[in-house]
């Protein structure tokens, strides 16, 4: 499939040319925040605990900054906008609980030392999300779901 010719190619739109890496770029600030402080978190509180809520600070700091620099041009309101964004993020949340949990307990086979386990683990944990919280974003938090599939509403 020539996907050049093809009018649905993804990659062909210039909109989505400019969000994509503003929506990375909000990403790996929001990602830096919520590693930070999860890192901090786990002085008082387990792991598993620390991820969770560790994933709601950064979730915050996404949904500001991808609201304000990544799709300007949503008419939804504040509070649309963010209860969307956070059934979207219930999916990512899920994905990096269980990426990091198992990379975690993967990694203390080869690796003793549990602080640095645990970076790796919640790094690739946080990572996992990137693309389906994109799509998710796009079409359900702040825009409109193209013709193709609005039967999914």
């Amino acid at each position: 499939m020539n996907f050049r010719k093809n009018k649905y190619f993804l990659f062909k739109n210039s909109l989505f040319k400019k969000e994509f890496p503003l929506f990375i770029l909000a990403g790996l600030i929001a990602a830096f925040i919520n590693i930070l402080s999860r890192v901090i978190l786990t002085i008082f509180l387990s792991f598993e605990i620390s991820v969770i809520v560790a994933y709601f600070l950064g979730m915050f700091t996404a949904f500001l900054l991808t609201k304000k620099f990544v799709f300007k041009t949503t008419k939804k309101s504040f509070k649309r906008s963010f209860a969307a964004f956070s059934l979207v993020n219930l999916i990512a949340i899920f994905q990096t609980w269980i990426v990091s949990l198992f990379i975690k307990f993967w990694l203390l086979n080869f690796i003793s030392s549990v602080p640095i386990v645990e970076l790796i683990s919640h790094s690739f944990g946080v990572a996992i999300p990137v693309f389906t919280s994109f799509f998710g974003h796009k079409y359900i938090t702040f825009g409109e779901m193209p013709k193709k599939i609005k039967f999914l509403k």
